[in-house]
């Protein structure tokens, strides 16, 4: 299995099992994986934790989608995709991209398009806890930017 979506709630290993075999694949020159923790200090004070609300089934499909995205995009010979979901304490992984190509800055590409897409069409409702109070957590004007950049840099590639 080359391309691995897994939503969990239990907690989540910043280290991939897959990443060590994809070195034997045909045509595997580099790796790299992100690993995202729950940032201890947030807008509003000192987050606790959070809380990651997804919808089961339709979360999956969509992250598979961006997988099957990028493997196109950047010729990915492997990749994954893991999040975790519920109750998450500051410090814990939340979540974990890893991709496998021939090439370091396709590698690299398409762990950043991965996450960008992550933080702007992945169906997660994130509500933070400080000073024992939740708050629901807005989408960032930083992320839809970061991500505009993947559709301007498209665009571009159009032109004669």
């Amino acid at each position: 299995m080359n391309f691995r979506v897994q939503v969990q709630t239990a907690p989540l290993s910043p280290h991939s099992d897959l990443v060590p075999a994809w070195g034997s694949l045909a045509g595997v020159g580099a790796t790299v994986t992100f690993t995202g923790q729950v940032r201890v200090a947030g807008e509003h004070g000192e987050v606790e934790a959070i809380d990651l609300e997804h919808y089961p089934g339709m979360s999956e499909r969509i992250l598979q989608a961006m997988l099957d995205e990028a493997r196109v995009r950047w010729s990915l010979q492997a990749a994954e995709i893991a999040h975790r979901t519920g109750h998450i304490p500051a410090g814990d992984t939340i979540v974990r991209v890893s991709v496998a190509s021939a090439h370091r800055r396709a590698a690299f590409e398409a762990a950043e398009w991965l996450m960008d897409a992550l933080k702007t069409r992945a169906p997660f409702w994130k509500r933070e806890w400080v000073d024992g109070r939740p708050e629901w957590v807005a989408e960032k004007a930083s992320d839809v930017e970061s991500a505009a950049r993947w559709t301007a840099r498209d665009d571009q590639d159009d032109l004669p």
